[in-house]
């Protein structure tokens, strides 16, 4: 292996592991900073063709490792937008039953009051 191919292995494999720890921190706006430099870092390794592939199978099970996290992070940044859409909603209306049963939805302007009855 050239020693060009050995720094971008270094280097990108130094690059997994702050991005792994910015994805366990929770601190996304770290791994979109890194993410340019990866894939620079994989069209260089990908343009060197190493013929080594043993370095190249930790690489892939810690790329892979990442992209769980990746895959995990935007399930729980989706989980989150869908529960502020939920409370949005509630804050502009309420949901109720009519005495037959059937839904019904009460708007809630700004400004409005609510009653409550005991």
């Amino acid at each position: 292996m050239s020693e060009r191919e050995t720094a971008i292995l270094d280097e990108l494999n130094d690059l997994l592991e702050i991005e792994r720890a910015a994805l366990l921190q929770g601190e996304i706006d770290k791994v979109g900073r890194v993410l340019d430099t990866k894939e620079k870092l994989l069209r260089e390794l990908t343009a060197c063709a190493p013929a080594d592939t043993k370095d190249l199978d930790e690489l892939r099970i810690k790329l892979s490792r990442n992209q769980e996290l990746i895959e995990n992070a935007m399930k729980g940044i989706e989980a989150v937008a869908k529960r502020f859409s939920t409370i949005r909603k509630v804050r502009k209306s309420l949901q109720t039953y009519d005495r037959s049963g059937h839904r019904k939805m009460i708007d809630i302007t700004p400004g409005g009051r609510l009653e409550r009855r005991a």
